[in-house]
């Protein structure tokens, strides 16, 4: 297990040192200390977090989908943090595509089933898990379904019926995407945790949570005509998952985001409170169409990151990672 936190340069220099300081040297130390926390209470992001038993803003884990899963989870504090007694909880995994498992296309089985768990194990009152495919419902659905058949409860649907849709107004005035249709379940719901895979997309570079809020509204090509990634983030702006727990056990890193495509095998799950921190560091640690990218190249992600939804900084966040 190892525990990132942002580099302090006072501790870095006297860590460099490995001599015992004299006085001088110890108080022009403690003045460059002093300096840097001046400047970064004037404007620099520094984390609010930094004792040995934080919670991170981020957690990484690495193994098997369930088992990381819950993890990832519990080193956020559990799942009880975000889900309470009697809460109404929609999970949004990706089940868009038929033999989305095998292209890499949805979010796995055990990462759905392990969800569901911990979110029963919470106490919530309901749970249903959702999306609006875009194939065919049943074979799209169907891997994921039958994972969640072990709760003896049908809570597994892709909502393809506009009576399942509620018309909502959107605080865009510069785009002209000031209005949608989003699952009424999701708008009564007390607690929505997002649970995409990690995937390329042809036109906004990759697919991950807020990218996969799309899959909540009834039509979502209105918002491929308004600009995709500008209405990702004004979506996102009304959409705010209480938790993101980003599948990265196979990254579809080319031909996203139906595929097939390059797939590469990575046995990891990125989760967090922060839709912008989970997508910013899924880009960061997943190689995509053979490079490397930072998340300011994600043009939703910045925009988002620079009208405060989230913190694409992820440098700058405690950072917890785990290896089963």
């Amino acid at each position: 297990m190892r525990i990132h936190r942002p580099n302090n340069p006072l501790t870095e220099i006297i860590s460099l040192t490995g001599k015992r300081l004299n006085r001088r040297q110890f108080l022009k130390f403690q003045l460059k200390g002093a300096l840097w926390l001046s400047v970064g209470v004037k404007g620099l992001a520094l984390p609010a977090k930094l004792h040995a038993n934080a919670i991170p803003d981020i957690s990484v884990v690495k193994g098997k989908p369930g088992p990381a899963t819950r993890l990832a989870v519990e080193q956020l504090g559990g799942m009880q943090t975000f889900v309470k007694p009697g809460d109404k909880v929609v999970i949004k995994p990706n089940m868009s595509f038929a033999n989305g498992i095998v292209n890499a296309t949805n979010t796995r089985p055990e990462v759905v089933r392990e969800l569901v768990a911990m979110v029963k194990e919470a106490g919530a009152g309901r749970v249903r898990v959702l999306d609006n495919t875009l194939c065919q419902p049943e074979p799209s659905i169907a891997d994921i379904k039958a994972a969640c058949q072990v709760f003896n409860e049908d809570i597994v649907h892709a909502l393809g019926d506009y009576d399942f849709y509620r018309n909502i107004k959107l605080n865009d005035k510069w785009f002209g995407f000031n209005k949608t249709d989003v699952m009424k379940d999701v708008l009564d719901a007390d607690c929505l945790i997002a649970a995409p895979t990690a995937k390329s997309h042809h036109a906004t570079g990759v697919s991950l949570s807020m990218k996969g809020m799309m899959g909540l509204v009834f039509d979502r090509w209105t918002m491929h005509q308004q600009g995709l990634d500008d209405a990702i983030v004004t979506l996102a702006a009304l959409l705010k998952p209480k938790l993101v727990v980003v599948d990265v056990s196979r990254v579809l890193s080319t031909n996203g985001p139906r595929g097939p495509g390059k797939i590469i095998p990575m046995n990891t799950i990125v989760a967090s409170a922060d839709m912008v921190a989970a997508d910013a560091k899924t880009v960061e640690i997943c190689t995509w169409y053979g490079k490397r990218f930072k998340p300011r190249q994600i043009k939703h992600i910045r925009l988002a990151h620079e009208q405060g939804l989230g913190r694409m900084d992820v440098e700058n966040l405690v950072l917890k990672e785990t290896v089963l």
